[in-house]
């Protein structure tokens, strides 16, 4: 049903972009009723406005609080056009018809990450603006409802190509935004009050990024969240569904390392690890590592890609790369590939969440992230032999990488270098034998490595093959009932083993 908008009601907080808007409704001779600021802001532009006050016969009471909440004003907005009970009764209260309602909110969340006080962050929660938004919303088949500036583009289409007319396909649209606007509003103010608590799950994001595809391209992928906040984009195609998952895990594994160290990561896992002097050096020796997986995948380092490095990168093909910066020599040579992905991290910080969430049957997973870091102060040695200063390094670098490694998973290390790891396998077992046999297709020398364990183990058989292939020190959670068991093997043999206390399960 076609209907002409002649009454505005508007009340926003923010009047940039407004001017516009008033131009085009007085141009097409719609009255206006406001209220304090905004009226004011109306007048200066020379047009006339009705207060609110006027329409309701109270003024603003309680500092501002009460305004707009009177049975005139949503009356007005609320009553059914073609009830005959709800004209009779219109009719008889004197109650104006109001066609449009244009509303912003109270900047509730911007004013909690300023640091605002709770007095200032209260004051912040909008009960008039939000009340109007889910009326004029509720009442769309008669109602136009107008509830943020980013909307203003399409009501200045709109009046612009239907001189004021609406039909009730453009009132469901912008139906559907006014409760998009009010869900997320009224998420914000219940996490801010659930802080720390977890007492029920309220996620809210706008403007998904459509993605070529999902997970395989008969798959529908979307992304939600602000990845200009956390990367520069300065080289490179559009990034896809796959890109991302391994973004985040490159960026979650690179976050546990202090000294200049760099990864290359296939499917999630790194398939090749290093801390060395430098990117370069660190390159060489990740790539080392495998240079089959590597092809393709994603780097990441936490320092300054230069010129040396980037020509030695440059030699394979990759997807993607992320650093914190890059000299300008080592921008034109990786810069050469025209569908390279090249990220600038803003702050690693600012990527990692501290909650985790996952979809699974017709619910969702919520976990604290797994931020736990093992030191050399943390190990307990429960063998007779301790492990030497050069070994327990190797440890603790392995203990990193194997707490980012699919479960189950196994994780062998020499000189701060991935050596091979074993991932996602059903079987401790299997997954040190698919380590011991990766290692030994590169030609790497396991004497003198050291073995990690993301969880304990329950006999004694993984310390047996890792011992007989040269492993000669082992970091693992323990809690094992027969820990025993491999703790009297390396006793036996000559291997060192330290425990944590922390298993890092990663499905």
């Amino acid at each position: 049903m076609s209907q002409k908008i002649q009454t505005a009601l508007i009340s926003v907080y923010h009047k940039d972009g407004l001017e516009e808007i008033l131009q085009e409704l007085n141009n097409l001779r719609i009255k206006f009723i406001s209220t304090g600021g905004t009226r004011e802001f109306i007048e200066s532009l020379g047009y006339e406005c009705e207060g609110v006050e006027e329409v309701s016969g109270y003024p603003s009471i309680l500092g501002g609080r009460v305004k707009t909440l009177h049975p005139k004003i949503f009356g007005g907005i609320l009553y059914r056009r073609e009830n005959e009970a709800d004209k009779k009764q219109v009719k008889a209260y004197d109650i104006p018809s109001i066609d449009l309602v244009i509303v912003d909110l109270y900047p509730f969340e911007q004013t909690v990450a300023a640091g605002g006080s709770e007095e200032e962050i209260i004051e912040k929660i909008d009960i008039g603006g939000i009340s109007l938004i889910r009326g004029a919303a509720k009442n769309h088949k008669n109602v136009l409802i107008v509830s943020s500036r980013e909307q203003y583009k399409p009501l200045y289409d709109l009046l612009k190509e239907k001189q004021g007319e609406t039909d009730e396909e453009d009132r469901r649209w912008f139906a559907k935004e006014a409760f998009k606007v009010s869900s997320g509003y009224d998420s914000a103010i219940f996490r801010y009050f659930d802080e720390n608590a977890n007492s029920a799950l309220r996620v809210s994001h706008d403007e998904g990024k459509q993605l070529r595809y999902g997970e395989n391209p008969h798959q529908k992928g979307i992304f939600y969240g602000d990845f200009n906040k956390i990367f520069d984009q300065i080289h490179g195609k559009e990034i896809s569904y796959n890109n991302l998952l391994d973004i985040d895990a490159a960026i979650s594994l690179i976050a546990d390392f202090d000294e200049t160290a760099l990864a290359i990561l296939k499917h999630n896992n790194a398939c090749g690890m290093a801390c060395r002097p430098t990117v370069k050096e660190a390159w060489e020796a990740a790539l080392a590592a495998d240079p089959v997986s590597a092809f393709g995948g994603i780097v990441v380092t936490n320092r300054t890609v230069d010129k040396a490095a980037a020509e030695a990168i440059n030699s394979i093909f990759f997807e993607v790369i992320i650093a914190p910066s890059y000299d300008k020599e080592a921008l034109d040579i990786l810069s050469q590939k025209k569908n390279r992905i090249i990220l600038v991290l803003k702050s690693a910080g600012k990527a990692l969440q501290p909650m985790q969430y996952r979809s699974v049957l017709n619910g969702m997973l919520v976990q604290d992230r797994n931020v736990s870091i093992q030191h050399a102060t943390d190990l307990q040695v429960v063998t007779d032999k301790a492990p030497t200063a050069s070994e327990t390094e190797d440890l603790l670098f392995a203990n990193i990488l194997v707490k980012h490694t699919k479960s189950n998973a196994i994780v062998l290390a020499k000189n701060k270098q991935l050596i091979a790891s074993g991932t996602g396998q059903t079987s401790r077992v299997d997954a040190l034998n698919q380590a011991i046999e990766k290692a030994g297709n590169f030609k790497f020398d396991l004497q003198g490595a050291v073995m990690a364990s993301d969880a304990f183990f329950p006999f004694a058989d993984c310390v047996e093959i890792a011992h007989e292939a040269g492993i000669t020190a082992v970091i693992q959670p323990g809690g094992s009932i027969r820990d025993a068991d491999s703790v009297d093997y390396c006793n036996q043999n000559g291997v060192s083993m330290v425990t944590t206390g922390v298993r890092h399960f990663k499905h």
